[in-house]
């Protein structure tokens, strides 16, 4: 595997050698906030993929992928969209191509009902309203508060407190880090299922501090939002920072020199799954005691007790 040092060419650069077709760009854009999303370093994709540092930056900078145009075109010639030519698992049965043509072009708010509805209609009882206002899931990057006020809170409601991230280890016998370099990410996604699933069959009321990461899978993060009433817990990047450092915890940012910018990229990618949660409350606005006061009443408010 080629393991030559990575040379970021500049945009202008760049455009004074060749023009990036836009669909390049896009896709380089889309690569790079999966990684954030995933909370990855460029070495660690590149690793896992086994293909090259620099293979993979030329892919995220937009350039050197001549071959994906290629696709590009018969699916344009074809009158289908790339996935269709790919095999994506909305073109694979009459229904999914007509529920597509349905949500195509829909706004976010038309989406959410949609998803709502979906998640109704094939969720079992538990998936109720009156089941969801009883789970209170809190979800974040790490250094939000979640551990600290989630036990806080759920002594105010008198509810049972979970952190999933133990609950995963206890189902692994390992811990996250050594989940994932033992048998990688799909590994811990199942584990990390497994756990959510067991604390929504247990706890009928219960407040969840989960990872960070549990947003970067649809399967998992769609079953949080059936089944619990979500609260995404924010900070500002330095706070966020500072607790994490407070706590030992760099991960998966201990091996970048630019650890700050990648915490950034990481709320980047994540914040639009965070922002599903039906109450936003920033803990960098409040001493720890006026957080739980105040994070309490609002939950409080919003479940109706």
């Amino acid at each position: 595997m080629d393991t030559a040092p990575v040379v970021n060419p500049s945009p202008a650069a760049a455009g004074a050698e060749e023009p990036r077709h836009p669909f390049l760009v896009a896709l380089g854009e889309r690569v790079r906030t999966l990684r954030s999303r995933r909370g990855m370093t460029r070495k660690a994709v590149a690793v896992a993929a086994d293909v090259s540092e620099r293979h993979l930056a030329n892919l995220e900078y937009g350039t050197g992928n001549a071959s994906i145009l290629v696709l590009l075109q018969v699916a344009d010639a074809l009158q289908c969209p790339l996935a269709e030519l790919l095999g994506d698992v909305s073109t694979s049965s009459p229904e999914w191509l007509l529920i597509r043509e349905m949500l195509s072009g829909q706004d976010e708010a038309a989406l959410r009902r949609a998803r709502v509805a979906i998640a109704g209609a094939l969720g079992g009882a538990d998936s109720t309203e009156a089941g969801r206002r009883t789970r209170i899931a809190l979800i974040g990057l790490r250094g939000a508060g979640k551990s600290t006020l989630g036990q806080r809170l759920a002594d105010d409601l008198g509810f049972a407190f979970i952190e999933l991230s133990r609950e995963i280890e206890k189902f692994a016998g390992c811990s996250i880090e050594e989940i994932h370099a033992l048998y990688g990410t799909p590994a811990y996604r199942r584990y990390e299922r497994r756990a959510l699933e067991e604390a929504i069959q247990i706890y009928p009321e219960v407040v969840i501090a989960t990872p960070g990461g549990l947003v970067s899978d649809a399967a998992n993060f769609n079953l949080l939002l059936s089944h619990c009433t979500t609260v995404w817990l924010q900070a500002d990047p330095s706070d966020h920072m500072g607790r994490v450092a407070a706590q030992g915890d760099m991960r998966p940012m201990a091996a970048s020199r630019e650890a700050m910018e990648d915490l950034k990229r990481i709320l980047a990618g994540r914040s639009a799954f965070y922002s599903k949660a039906e109450l936003h409350f920033n803990t960098s606005d409040y001493s720890l005691p006026q957080a739980h006061e105040a994070l309490a009443a609002q939950v409080k408010a919003l479940i109706g007790r």
